[in-house]
Parts: C-alpha cells; sequence; structure tokens
C-alpha cells in the first residue's frame, strides 16, 4: 500500500504513539485509540541501552536495537522541534558494575561476549568507578563503562509524542479495542472504519487478532520510582545496572534528583500487583550498588506489563491485508521507537519489514509460535 491511507493506531504507548507521530507528518490520515490504562511505557525506566543489556543468544536484538539507538538523537531532536516538549535525553552512557564473584563472572562473560560481536567496552576498577561516580558503594568492586547508550526520561517522552502527533493532525479518542480485522476497529460496541489498522497494544496485543493469539504474552516488571532528599547525595550521573547475587538491577537518575529503579520479571499473566517481595528486592539490591538512597524518599511503587514474544524480538509488519503489527518489545520499547515508526511507514509503502522482526518468522501459520 503506496498511497496515503486512513491509519488507526491502536495503543497510546511509547510504540503507538511514535507511529501515529511518523505517520502523520507522511500525510496519512491518522487516529489513536487509547485504553487510557497506565501501560509498560509510563512504568518504564528509560534506558537506550541495546550493549549494556546485550544476552548471548540474541545478537539480531542488539543488532536491531544499535541501529535504532543511531537514530535517537536526530528522533529526539525531531521530537522536540515538533512537540515543543523536552525529553530529558541522557548522553552520560552505562555504568555495569559487580559487586561479589559471581557477579564479576558474569561481567567477565559480558565484556567477552561484547568483545566477540567487535563491541569492546572499557573495564574499569572500583577506584575509577567511585571517581566518576562518587555515590556507588564499596561493595562495588568492579565494572564495565558502556558511553554509547543513552536514557530518556520516558513520561517525558510520552508528553512529547503525544503532543508531536497532535500537531502533526492525529486524532486521539479514548476506548478498549475489542477486536481488529482488515478495515475496521471495533470498538466498545462501535464499528471504526479505516484502511489499515495498526496493532500497538503491548501485552494486550494478543487479544486483539486472531494472527496474534498466543504470540505475545506479559512480562509483568516492578519498578520504584526514588527522590533524592537535600540531605541525600545526589543519584549517579549515569545509568547504573548490574547483577546483584544474579539478580540483574537498573538505576536511571532523572533530572528533578529523581532515580527509578528496576526491574523485577514475572511471567505472572496480567497481574499488576506489586509485592512486598519485589519492592524488598529491588531496594536492597540497589542499596548494594548505591547505598545512599536509603534516606531517598519512596515517591512510587508500580508493575507494568513488557510484551514478550518466543524470541525477544518485536513483530512488525502485515498479519493480513489491512492489518499491520508493531508489537512485541518486551523491554526494549523505548530503544526501538525509532526504528519500529520507521519500518511501519516502509511497510505502508509497499517495502518488506527486516527478516528479523516480520510477523511470519517462527509462526506455523494457526497463531503458534514453531519450534524453530
Amino acid at each position: 500500500m503506496s498511497e496515503l491511507s486512513a491509519v488507526t493506531v491502536v495503543g497510546g504507548g511509547v510504540i503507538g504513539l511514535a507511529v501515529a507521530w511518523r505517520a502523520a507528518r507522511a500525510g496519512h490520515r491518522v487516529r489513536v485509540i487509547d485504553a487510557g490504562e497506565r501501560a509498560a511505557s509510563w512504568v518504564a525506566g528509560g534506558m537506550l541501552a541495546p550493549v549494556a543489556e546485550a544476552t548471548p543468544g540474541e545478537e539480531e536484538l542488539l543488532e536491531l536495537g544499535s541501529e535504532s539507538l543511531l537514530r535517537w538523537p536526530g528522533f529526539a531532536e525531531e521530537l522536540v522541534r515538533d512537540s515543543g516538549r523536552a525529553t530529558a535525553l541522557r548522553t552520560e552512557g552505562t555504568f555495569v558494575v559487580a559487586v561479589d564473584e559471581a557477579d564479576r563472572a558474569d561481567l567477565d562473560r559480558l565484556a567477552e561476549h561484547l568483545a566477540s560481536l567487535g563491541r569492546e567496552v572499557t573495564r574499569l576498577s572500583a577506584r575509577e568507578l567511585r571517581r566518576a561516580e562518587p555515590s556507588l558503594g564499596p561493595g562495588v568492586r568492579r565494572g564495565l563503562a558502556v558511553p554509547g547508550d543513552l536514557a530518556v526520561d520516558n513520561r517525558l517522552a510520552l508528553a512529547a509524542l503525544r503532543s508531536a502527533a497532535e500537531a502533526a493532525g492525529a486524532e486521539f479518542r479514548d476506548g478498549r479495542v475489542r477486536a481488529v480485522r482488515p478495515g475496521a476497529v471495533e470498538l466498545d460496541g462501535e464499528e471504526l472504519r479505516c484502511d489499515v489498522a495498526v496493532i500497538a497494544a503491548g501485552a494486550r496485543s494478543g487479544e486483539l487478532h486472531d494472527g496474534l493469539r498466543g504470540r505475545i504474552r506479559p512480562v509483568k516488571g516492578e519498578v520504584l520510582r526514588l527522590r533524592a532528599r537535600r540531605s541525600a547525595l545526589p543519584p549517579p550521573t549515569r545509568t547504573v545496572r548490574g547483577p546483584v547475587h544474579g539478580r540483574q538491577v537498573y538505576l536511571v537518575p532523572r533530572d528533578d534528583r529523581g532515580l527509578v529503579v528496576g526491574a523485577t520479571q514475572h511471567d505472572a499473566g496480567f497481574d499488576l500487583g506489586v509485592t512486598a517481595g519485589g519492592v524488598r528486592d529491588l531496594l536492597a539490591d540497589a542499596e548494594r550498588l548505591l547505598p545512599g538512597i536509603a534516606e531517598y524518599e519512596l515517591v512510587e511503587a508500580l508493575a507494568g506489563l513488557r510484551p514478550g514474544t518466543h524470541d525477544n524480538l518485536p513483530l512488525i509488519g502485515w498479519l493480513e491485508p489491512g492489518v499491520l503489527v508493531a508489537t512485541g518489545h518486551h523491554r526494549n520499547g523505548f530503544l526501538l521507537a525509532p526504528i519500529t515508526a520507521e519500518a511501519v511507514l516502509a511497510v505502508l509503502a509497499g517495502q518488506r519489514p527486516p527478516a528479523a522482526v516480520d510477523p511470519e518468522r517462527g509462526h506455523d501459520g494457526g497463531g503458534r509460535p514453531c519450534k524453530c
């Protein structure tokens, strides 16, 4: 489909808003249906860190994330210009740190894995780490510097994306979509017509079309938002993450002396309850890295549902004529927003999506992931 069309985007998270903004700016008539829920995008830490989060066996995800990361500075600049709002893009990079011997071994394996891919990072001693980030605790003994990683204030970015989409002509409507089919979106007993529907509803996407059933799973993540009181040491200037006794924890600073601490990871269906155990583990692990947070104010404890797929890569492309999908970004929604919006526009113009994100991969045709 190369001509301009009426596009309905289902989902008001970072992916839906990025697609809506870019599509409206390209001249499509865009309508966004937002269920009004605080989705994973509202809860997110806002890390743009494909290298620091690299995992053996997920090389395609690392490549995709790295390509999207290169687009982020320009994407943010255009977003600020179109919206008139800040995104608080941070360019200080990431420290990946470790405390005990097992965690240091994990760090060494990460460095070796990245080196094998030609992505070497800088190893830092405890003294070098604390010289750069004085608030790090004495238990932090080793680290890696990843200077190319970025971070963004997720809530400022969401507000900017919505403003930019509206300025480009996108219309917004509240409501819960029940189903999507070619030429129509079923909304609370009402049928809305369109040329193309884009399913970008995150963890709820699997409920909206037969081609997605069983292919998107909700992955619960609990996150804390803290703020340094006047008497406390300020947060670090860069993102700090690392394994603490085998559990991954990240600390992402905010401009208002705030700090986002995350995130647990559980396959718990659509449960959004914050557990005492989750809060305990996040605080204990964060305090090992940054002892001063014991004096911070606890502002929020909340949970979000990441949309997971069988291989942790998103699904971007046609499900059938008239129905596009852009979901399954798991923990990388903000990171992959620029390249996802670009891919959706390319598909609307008649091009094929990259093979790594094509919805037909790993699919047996019956709505089930294949074992491949």
